[in-house]
């Protein structure tokens, strides 16, 4: 049980009679109600307090639980000596002269909450508009934040029509009735007595009918030294729990990235000795790739440099081998038609990718823009990009990666990358280019230069056997799934 639970079950065990146990000696809450009745009356003949008509008697259909035989049922408006709300209209504000502040049912909370957004009035409005208020008065909203609550503790204020307030008779606990008000026991009531579909609020009418479990006094303020002493101890758990869900969360936020890790490094998947070693498998990419050369479908380039120990970040297995991005793959890197020329983009037929369209780690569908044939005639080399191309945002958001599901151009943010050998590898490729060690490597291995067209086929990739490959998009699909069920959790 979560500790706000725990702190809903502890009150309304204490309005039930259960939290503490009873004492035969305590005098009995009907002597009690007797008491305050005698008050009551007292104050009425000294002109004190208006005489009230008289509240109806509690059925039995209105009791909602059982209390100990030395409780008494009572209505709200029995006990007190005065009931009522502040004013329904709007007092005239006087934000230079003023000294008053008028208090609506939003701004208790534990206390009467004054900042500097809180309007102010000046003495004639404050005579105009005053309430008898207390040091036994408790004040209630009952419209919008209704069960708001805090005790009058002599603040300059003025009540607006939500804000409720009502003073005590002397022989009642006022921290009891708090913890009445904040119970389930009256949250339950109001909602069922409440009116209004946007903001609820409840009538001065059904809080003073309100019935209340009324305890010996003694018991009273035993209830009340429990209660505070069980929330202090919820309060501590209430802690404990915001730690622990921090660390859950971050565990959620970083696991993904762990799972990555551990897929770059051999670690996420066992190798199976009857796989073909990458290093074949990067021979056989560069002799295709010397293959389209020949048949002039991509370009030579200027060699890249050898790998040295110095650049690689991490051990491998035996059967993987590092490789830079520019060896296995071909790069390419799109643009953005002039936006003043409206000829490219009016009538647009062909889908334009921004970094804004990427999915990461998946499809992209659809695009927010597109271009003309002319802008495809004039501003683009190449052929329109097919389904299934690689996409890597290299700039502002770095390291988004997603698949093409519909023939597109890209703008010059976006790397498209086009393995030379085995169409799987893209797959491999989707899932660990996020990775920002990668990255990093990329950065050190470039001293820090801007990635481009240039700098990108630099980029250190573990290459793993082309068969561990598909079993470690695999085993991550699988638990980037359970990753996203944990976030759901928490």
């Amino acid at each position: 049980m979560k500790a706000a639970d725990l702190k809903k079950s502890i009150l309304q065990y204490a309005v039930e009679g259960k939290l503490v146990p009873q004492d035969i000696h305590d005098e009995p809450a009907s002597l009690l109600y007797d008491k305050i009745i005698k008050e009551k009356e007292t104050l009425i003949k000294q002109g004190k307090i208006k005489k009230e008509k008289p509240l109806p008697p509690i059925t039995d259909d209105e009791i909602p639980y059982n209390i100990p035989e030395n409780w008494k049922w009572v209505r709200l408006g029995e006990v007190v000596s005065i009931l009522g709300d502040g004013i329904h209209g709007t007092p005239n504000y006087d934000e230079i002269h003023g000294e008053y502040y008028f208090i609506n049912g939003n701004n208790l909370n534990g206390k009467i909450v004054i900042n500097n957004k809180t309007k102010k009035v000046n003495i004639d409005e404050y005579n105009k508009y005053k309430k008898p208020l207390t040091k036994r008065t408790i004040l209630i909203s009952i419209n919008g934040t209704i069960g708001n609550i805090a005790f009058y503790n002599m603040e300059k204020i003025i009540l607006g029509k939500s804000a409720c307030f009502f003073n005590l008779l002397s022989d009642i606990d006022m921290n009891y009735i708090k913890y009445i008000i904040k119970s389930n026991y009256f949250y339950t009531y109001t909602k069922q007595y409440s009116t209004g579909s946007t903001i609820q609020n409840v009538s001065l009418k059904s809080i003073k009918n309100f019935s209340i479990p009324l305890p010996p006094l003694k018991e009273q303020e035993r209830i009340v030294k429990k209660v505070d002493e069980l929330m202090a101890l919820c309060d501590k758990l209430e802690q404990e729990e915001e730690k622990l869900f921090a660390l859950d969360k971050h565990f959620a936020d970083t696991l993904p990235k762990s799972i990555l890790q551990y897929a770059v490094e051999g670690k996420l998947v066992p190798q199976d000795i009857h796989d073909e070693p990458a290093s074949l498998l990067y021979d056989k990419i560069i002799k295709e790739k010397e293959t389209l050369i020949k048949q002039g479908k991509i370009k030579k380039e200027k060699p890249l440099p050898p790998i040295t120990d110095d650049e690689t970040p991490y051990d491998i297995p035996e059967n993987w081998k590092w490789v830079r991005l520019g060896e296995v793959c071909d790069l390419s890197i799109g643009k953005t038609p002039e936006r003043k020329i409206d000829e490219y983009w009016k009538d647009g037929i062909y889908n334009w990718v921004a970094i804004s369209d990427m999915v990461n780690g998946g499809f992209i569908n659809q695009t927010k823009e597109k271009i003309s044939q002319i802008a495809c005639n004039k501003v683009f080399k190449k052929n329109v990009l097919p389904i299934g191309t690689l996409l890597f945002s290299f700039k502002l958001t770095i390291g988004k990666v997603s698949l093409l599901n519909i023939p597109a151009y890209t703008n010059e943010a976006i790397c498209a990358i086009t393995p030379y050998l085995y169409d799987n590898i893209k797959y491999y490729l989707l899932k660990i280019l996020p990775i920002l060690n990668l990255l990093d490597n990329a950065n050190d291995a470039i001293k820090g230069k801007t990635l481009n067209l240039q700098t990108l086929p630099l980029i250190l990739v573990p290459l793993p056997p082309l068969k561990e490959q598909e079993r470690i998009v695999k085993k991550v699909d699988e638990l980037l799934t359970y990753c996203n069920k944990l976030k759901d959790i928490i």
